[in-house]
Order: structure tokens, then sequence, then C-alpha cells
């Protein structure tokens, strides 16, 4: 796999999760997802960029362009130095928030995209990478 870009953003305030949708979807036209995959990846990153700057304190998110030999994508990975994650599988539990949202941030993002991983930790921040996958 290949990332011959990368774009990275550093979250500190509301106004950085505005320029992550931005960027993510200028990057999404570039890479030619459909109308209906770029408006997902967005939506993804949104929420995504939001739990980055609320949950962990701020932290960074990078996009970049993939490619498996058959075909394009992006990759972002969110990135936060916060108080990690003590139990993924209630976090990933629809219904399930620590705020006073929804509860359909981390699970929804996750049906929104091609590939979610978490790698977290009490204490040790979180890292959360997703990637969507033109058709």
């Amino acid at each position: 796999m290949t990332s011959p870009t990368t774009d990275r953003i550093a979250v500190s305030s509301d106004q950085d999760v505005v320029r992550v949708r931005q960027l993510v979807r200028t990057v999404a036209v570039s890479v030619r997802l459909s109308l209906v995959d770029q408006t997902k990846l967005v939506t993804a990153a949104s929420e995504l960029a939001r739990n980055t700057l609320v949950y962990g304190g701020g932290g960074t998110v990078e996009v970049s362009r993939v490619e498996n030999g058959r075909r394009a994508g992006i990759r972002i990975v969110f990135a936060d130095q916060g108080p990690g994650i003590a139990d993924v599988d209630l976090a990933l539990t629809d219904g399930y928030t620590t705020g006073n949202g929804l509860g359909l941030g981390l699970s929804g993002a996750r049906r929104l995209v091609d590939e979610f991983a978490i790698d977290t930790g009490v204490g040790q921040g979180t890292s959360i990478t997703v990637t969507k996958w033109c058709r």
C-alpha cells in the first residue's frame, strides 16, 4: 500500500474540526469517491475529530491518499494523548455515551467506513484509523 500524500491537522478547537471536514471532503473528491461515500466519510471524520477534541483533549488528524493495487482510497488517523478508552467494546455499543450525545459516535463512524481500528489504553491516549475505498 502506498500513501503518496499525507496532510496533517492539529486539532485543538472547533475550527480545527471544520478544517478536518474540509480536508477530508477535498481528498475524497480527488480520489473520486462517490458523493454518497464522500458524505459517509466526512460524517465519520467529523465525529471522530470531535471526539479527539472533546474526549482526547485535542490531538492530530492525518489524512492520506492510499492505493492497494486495485483501487484508491483515503486513510485517516485520529490520535490523541487523552485518558484512553477503558472499555472499547462498550464504547462501540450503539446507545453508549459518556456525554450528552445520542451514543452513535464510534459505532456510527465504524459503520460509515470500510476499515476501522482502535488502538487505546487507559492513560495512553487513543488512535483510531479509518479507511474508505473507492468502489
